[in-house]
């Protein structure tokens, strides 16, 4: 009991006081007094009785009461059952989808394997094709493709022993999607050329994504090993250049003449003129080649080659079989003169190789660019610059004023007459600008051959 002015402050210190479960005000004292238990209220007939008391009960009230000032919110709490149900629709949706996903996947699938088949057996009933090998005996062939022999622009060529113990070069190409007409078509034509200089195709591999090529193995590799290596020992004379340059004219007039499609190589540089053991040259990497009906003069196609090996017409998109005949005319200088046509390592002036030979001309110093690594060719002076006439006559600018291969063949093999011979001048028809930086954009084939 403790002392207290109001009815009303006895309430409110019952109401803060957690233990108070009721309390009695005696309003003639002052007095208040909490019960801590409320069990029942009786007047005793015995003892002091005291008048004028208040009873105060505190009871549970199942509302909350606000005051108007005040807002009193509660946390939101999904009920059991609403949350049960949210969890089943997410799993119900996210179900569906996976399950749409596999059956994308599985006509993805069965779609494949359906082309596959087809594919199988267009390649099976179509005639003409080189021998065709599975992936599996490519693998078994390479020894599981271990013995690298170079990388070109178009993949990867290592070297192979068929089961004859015949040695192959099997080209490996990437980037190549799935079989179509146009690549079997390429594949029929380049299998049937069989021409002494000139890469045999031996077979192919077009299983699934695996695009495969097997040529016949040239010993010697390409052509830019022998003619750009600075080492006397392994210079070649002039008797063996004069023979590779005879042999590159042949397989080129062959393309271009002999064929049942004119076939326009359209990438003649060293690294696509192999050597047989022999020195024997044959021209290969047939992936950038353009056939034509034999009563097409001409075809308009998109720029493609070798800077420093293209012809002047490039820039109008029409060409002909002369672009081969020009990229042929810079091969030969380049034999004769043992470096390539740009060379970084020469000063300033003597870099572009149809420059220098314009000036040594003027000069009467052509001897002064014969391969100074060969001493047979020094010694062969009057022959090669004969051979320099040869090339000058395959670069004139105006492609109608070169001559076709055949021709160039006949004058190689001194059955064409004296007077058909350029002259003198034979450097005026040369362009007046080197070509190196005459950009082109290199366009992938089907077929690439080894480089």
């Amino acid at each position: 009991m403790f002392e207290i002015l109001t009815l009303q402050d006895c309430q409110e210190a019952c109401l803060k006081n957690c233990s108070c479960k009721g309390a009695i005000y005696y309003q003639n004292l002052g007095y208040c007094s909490f019960l801590s238990q409320v069990l029942s209220f009786k007047e005793s007939d015995g003892g002091a009785s005291v008048e004028n008391f208040s009873v105060i009960i505190k009871v549970q009230n199942s509302a909350i009461s606000q005051s108007p000032n005040k807002t009193y919110t509660s946390p939101s709490i999904i009920p059991p059952r609403k949350k049960q149900n949210t969890i089943v629709i997410v799993g119900s949706i996210l179900g569906a989808i996976f399950f749409v996903f596999l059956i994308c996947i599985f006509i993805f699938l069965r779609s494949r394997k359906g082309f596959q088949e087809v594919e199988e057996d267009y390649l099976d009933n179509v005639l003409g094709t080189p021998t065709r090998f599975s992936y599996e005996d490519l693998k078994n062939i390479t020894n599981n493709f271990s013995n690298k022999l170079g990388e070109g622009g178009f993949g990867s060529v290592f070297h192979g022993v068929l089961p004859s113990a015949s040695e192959v070069a099997v080209k490996n190409l990437v980037g190549f999607g799935p079989v179509n007409k146009s690549f079997i078509a390429e594949v029929q034509t380049i299998g049937s050329i069989h021409h002494c200089n000139l890469v045999t195709l031996v077979g192919f591999c077009a299983e699934k994504l695996n695009r495969l090529l097997v040529y016949e193995y040239m010993a010697n590799g390409s052509l830019d090993r022998w003619i750009f290596n600075k080492n006397r020992e392994t210079a070649l004379g002039w008797q063996i250049r004069k023979k590779i340059i005879c042999d590159i004219a042949k397989g080129l007039s062959y393309l271009h003449q002999d064929c049942i499609q004119k076939i326009l190589h359209l990438d003649i540089k060293p690294q696509n003129i192999l050597l047989d053991e022999n020195f024997n040259a044959k021209v290969s990497d047939f992936g950038l080649s353009k056939i034509l009906g034999k009563e097409q003069s001409q075809v308009v196609t998109t720029m493609r080659g070798t800077p420093g090996y293209m012809a002047p017409e490039w820039l109008s998109s029409v060409i002909t079989e002369k672009v081969d005949v020009y990229s042929f005319g810079i091969v030969v200088l380049e034999i004769l003169c043992g470096r390539p046509n740009v060379d970084g390592s020469q000063q300033e002036e003597d870099r572009h190789l149809l420059a220098l030979f314009r000036r040594k001309q003027e000069e009467g110093k052509l001897m002064d660019l014969v391969d100074k690594f060969s001493n047979d060719m020094q010694s062969n002076a009057a022959e090669v610059v004969e051979m320099m006439k040869v090339a000058a006559w395959c670069l004139q600018a105006e492609y109608a004023k070169r001559p076709s291969m055949s021709k160039v063949v006949k004058l190689l093999e001194g059955s064409v007459d004296v007077a058909d011979k350029p002259n003198e001048s034979f450097l005026n028809g040369l362009p007046t600008e080197t070509m190196d930086g005459f950009a082109s954009t290199v366009l992938p084939s089907m077929l690439s051959g080894p480089r």
